[in-house]
């Protein structure tokens, strides 16, 4: 017993301190290194690959259980005028949060020169499948070899017919459909809460992986990846900035509720501000409640948006996979997406801010799925797996912010929504 207890304490400095911390010291550590003794250090690269490997593991069961949960979620007894709208609202602006970081990423492409590695621009670039190939897979013909062979999108979709199907009989009439939903529902929610609980145990082993994989990209291309990773998280922010202030404050809150823009910057500056320190949408649902309330969004509307949004409205994270699957693929192919490969950004994008857990790193894990689903698999050894790892190393710069805008989103859109329906609390914004 006192073994184990030293054994704990021994490493009690790494996992006693911030994980943002560890891993940006693995990536500074990392770098210098790799520049530093180059050849040298490749053979660590390996313990990088171990963690490529985690992730893509973890994918799939991520996937799956917190979209049946998510979908299982919503009541159809709340699905009325309102309920209806917001998800519309939540899945379009999803859409418009893509487009804005493909945009930024097509204006400013942020890319690195990656030396050494086997892919070539054409090589890689035909791997992409057709839309049409893409929109048919939707349907998965069987699902045990769907799952077996992590085809996402059927995936994706049978999980929501799924998780549908388990709301729809969690609301029913007949006790035994009911319970047996319940039943469902709950071994289907504790294997969400498992996955995330996993997910935070990779997330332990990161900034290990971080630093070999850092280590190895340096040791091959040397410092110059440093300005392009710089300019990939300028691209990200002014890819948030413009939507905050086009879409959010001038359409949304000004156009479309017809308030003040002042106002609501003061009522809902607290949930903005807790999304951007604790990374986390979930954990900021308390404070994005009381912003709600003082906004004056009435009670029975928020009280199932919020947590709803927490779940599939994600507009900075909408953002993030477009600028970042535009920095892989400028990096690995050498060319902008075509209006095809845009398409399928912008569809997986949607549907893996919809499948995203609430918690820290949730956007770079979902990441994997739009590479994937692109034809940039990330496996291990590959100018993709390295591409990934850099923006994985830097993924806290661009975390914070998104998550930040994942939290104000509801506040802005209930805004709208309820100022236009005539239900918002007007004495509020005197």
């Amino acid at each position: 017993m006192a073994e184990i207890e030293k054994k704990k304490s021994a490493f009690g400095w790494y996992f006693n301190t911030n994980l943002v911390f560890r891993i940006l010291i693995a990536l500074v550590l990392g770098s210098v290194l790799g520049i530093i003794f180059g050849d040298k250090i490749l053979w660590i690269r390996p313990f990088g690959d171990v963690f490529i490997r985690l992730l893509m593991m973890i994918m799939v069961p991520v996937i799956f259980s917190t979209l049946v949960v998510g979908a299982a979620s919503v009541s159809p007894q709340q699905l009325g005028k309102v309920g209806i709208r917001i998800l519309l609202i939540y899945v379009f602006t999803s859409f418009a949060a893509v487009g804005t970081g493909l945009l930024a990423g097509a204006i400013f492409r942020p890319r690195v020169e990656l030396a050494n590695f086997a892919e070539t621009a054409a090589g890689r670039a035909a791997e992409t499948p057709a839309l049409s190939t893409v929109l048919l897979n939707v349907i998965p013909t069987n699902i045990v070899a769907t799952v077996a062979g992590a085809q996402l999108l059927g995936i994706i979709f049978f999980t929501l017919c799924f998780g549908i199907a388990i709301a729809v009989l969690r609301a029913s009439g007949n006790d035994r459909m009911k319970n047996a939903a319940e039943v469902v529902f709950t071994f289907f929610d504790g294997i969400a809460e498992i996955m995330i609980k996993m997910v935070k145990g990779i997330m332990q082993y990161a900034p290990i992986g971080v630093f070999a994989l850092m280590a190895h990209v340096f040791a091959v291309n040397g410092s110059k990846v440093v300005g392009g990773l710089l300019w990939a998280v300028l691209t990200a922010y002014v890819g948030y900035f413009a939507f905050i202030v086009i879409w959010y404050l001038l359409i949304w809150v000004k156009l479309i509720g017809g308030v003040s823009i002042k106002r609501f910057i003061m009522n809902a500056k607290e949930a903005f501000l807790t999304g951007f320190v604790t990374r986390s949408s979930a954990a900021s649902m308390p404070i994005t409640m009381e912003c709600a309330e003082k906004l004056g969004i009435p009670k029975n509307v928020y009280s199932f948006a919020i947590p709803l949004g927490a779940t599939i409205n994600m507009d900075g994270t909408a953002i993030y996979q477009g600028v970042a699957t535009t920095f892989v693929a400028l990096t690995v192919w050498g060319q902008t997406l075509t209006v095809e490969q845009i398409g399928i950004v912008l569809i997986m994008s949607t549907l893996a801010t919809i499948g995203t857990a609430g918690v820290p790193g949730g956007g770079a894990i979902m990441l994997l799925m739009v590479l994937t689903q692109l034809g940039l698999p990330v496996e291990a050894g590959t100018a993709v797996a390295a591409a990934y790892a850099m923006i994985f190393g830097i993924d806290a710069l661009f975390d914070m912010c998104r998550t930040g805008i994942n939290v104000v989103g509801d506040l802005v859109y209930l805004t709208g929504l309820t100022r236009r329906m005539g239900t918002l609390d007007m004495d509020k914004w005197k």
